[in-house]
């Protein structure tokens, strides 16, 4: 089942960012967003995974399907990595724990308190949950944000097992992951004219 936008406008704030935004994501595939800062690019994704309702349009194929993955890592600072990850896989119904902690390199890490580890550990850890959530789209906002030239090739890695088994991705970032599974979808001819008043439920 692919994940379908159909002139879906956006807002930040009560003001709609992208307007009349439209693109469909097939299983096996990914989808990078790029445009200027402030674009509207995290606003898109936000709305896609269901944490803003869209002003105007219709997404198909999103909903339960989806992990979200942004700026936050979304870690229990005082459990430890493998806590951490068991917690999030039963959250999700899953079991299996172990394929995440090899992916993103986290085995000598396991018994390490979340709240100790360095910037780029965290954010390991934080993308290693993708795996544990058995959804099978990920919309990731800046996922290699902290990540050394390593770790975001374990990204890349993940994301295109992630890929060859099945799941999408789609993804703000602007740097190229070698992916070749991925398209690009820039977002700049979408940018909703200044001026334009419209009324955001999130503000309501």
């Amino acid at each position: 089942m692919e994940l379908t936008v159909s002139d879906l406008t956006v807002a930040r704030g009560g003001v709609p960012v992208l307007s009349g935004v439209n693109f469909s994501l097939q299983d096996g595939r990914a989808l990078v967003l790029r445009g200027p800062n402030g674009a509207g690019k995290t606003t898109l994704l936000r709305t896609i995974a269901g944490l803003q309702p869209p002003l105007t349009g219709d997404i198909q194929g999103a909903g339960e399907r989806i992990a979200y993955a942004a700026h936050a890592d979304g870690l229990k600072a005082m459990l430890t990595v493998t806590e951490n990850l068991s917690f999030w896989a039963q959250v999700f119904g899953t079991n299996d724990i172990s394929s995440a902690i090899t992916a993103f390199d986290l085995d000598k890490l396991t018994d390490r308190l979340a709240g100790t580890l360095s910037a780029g550990q965290k954010r390991r850890l934080g993308l290693a949950r993708l795996m544990v959530t058995g959804r099978p789209v990920w919309v990731l906002d800046e996922p290699t944000v902290s990540l050394d030239a390593a770790s975001v090739a374990l990204f890349a890695d993940a994301v295109r097992g992630h890929l060859k088994a099945g799941g999408a991705a789609l993804m703000a970032t602007h740097i190229d992951l070698g992916i070749p599974e991925a398209d690009v979808f820039d977002v700049t001819p979408y940018r909703a004219k200044p001026g334009v008043a419209a009324q955001d439920e999130a503000f309501l």
